[in-house]
């Protein structure tokens, strides 16, 4: 017997992918493809699955960026490439990253390095917290103006006790 032999159709391999977890159109392919789903196969259910809304790129593309945003404390840049190598689009990252504006990110960043507990009274601790921010995805710019900020915070903080 030459191939390999499937046990399922490929809408089906393709339905139980989906119903185990989320996926983008590439993702998809990828999982079709090391079952041995024939290229073209692995395009007509992308393309009905897409048609019926079981995949939606655009979507998984902003539920995933509100998620790592709010939840993970990510900034675009992190954002942008984690979409990019799942095999999103531009068009749709772009439009995911789009209501993200430059007082939001300051706000979490300032937020995760406040949840982090990092300490901001020497070089060192400045210096920690910039290298978090930049390693979430954040602009350095932004990063140095969000530890100004955090570092402000908790002076005013010690102040007030």
């Amino acid at each position: 017997m030459a191939g390999r032999r499937r046990e399922q159709d490929p809408y089906e391999l393709a339905l139980r992918a989906l119903n185990y977890k989320e996926r983008t159109e590439s993702e998809l392919d990828a999982w079709l493809a090391e079952r041995g789903v024939e290229e073209a196969e692995r395009a007509d259910v992308i393309a009905l699955l897409a048609e019926s809304g079981a995949i939606d790129d655009a979507s998984f593309a902003q539920r995933y960026a509100d998620d790592k945003r709010e939840l993970a404390g990510w900034g675009p840049e992190r954002i942008r490439g984690s979409l990019a190598a799942r095999g999103v689009s531009r068009e749709h990252v772009d439009a995911a990253l789009s209501g993200d504006d430059a007082d939001s990110q300051l706000a979490r960043a300032a937020r995760l390095l406040h949840e982090r507990g990092i300490g901001l009274g020497s070089d060192a601790g400045r210096e920690r917290a910039l290298r978090l921010l930049v390693r979430r995805g954040y602009a350095l710019e932004l990063a140095y103006e969000a530890v100004r900020a955090a570092e402000r915070a908790a002076q005013g903080g010690r102040e007030a006790a």
